[in-house]
């Protein structure tokens, strides 16, 4: 059974820009890891300063073995934000990680 992880970030206006960026440069840090399904960065459109980062894995083990290794080395320094060897700051200031199993699910054409 699949499962989705929903990070909720708390990002204020001055800073989507720069999360934005950073996603964008780790774009291909998730893609290839086993048992990645799907990826989206939902910005918010209207009375919210909260961006959505969705991942569906095929089990909870998959997510737990990305968030050890890729994700882990991926937000480990680099990155633009400050010299050489410094951590940049984070772009939001507040995070909360939902975590659903599918019990249902549908495509177009009903496959």
């Amino acid at each position: 059974m699949s499962v989705v992880k929903i990070n909720v970030l708390t990002v204020p206006a001055e800073q989507r820009e720069t999360l934005e960026k950073r996603f964008a440069t780790r774009a291909h840090a998730v893609e290839n890891s086993d048992g990645f399904e799907w990826f989206e960065l939902l910005r918010p459109v209207e009375g919210t300063d909260t961006y959505l980062v969705y991942t569906r894995w095929r089990d909870e083990e998959s997510f737990r073995a990305w968030l050890e290794g890729p994700m882990k080395a991926a937000h480990q320094g680099g990155g633009e934000g400050g010299p050489a060897g410094e951590r940049p700051k984070p772009a939001a200031t507040g995070s909360t990680l939902w975590s659903f199993e599918v019990v249902q699910q549908t495509a177009p054409g009903g496959e």
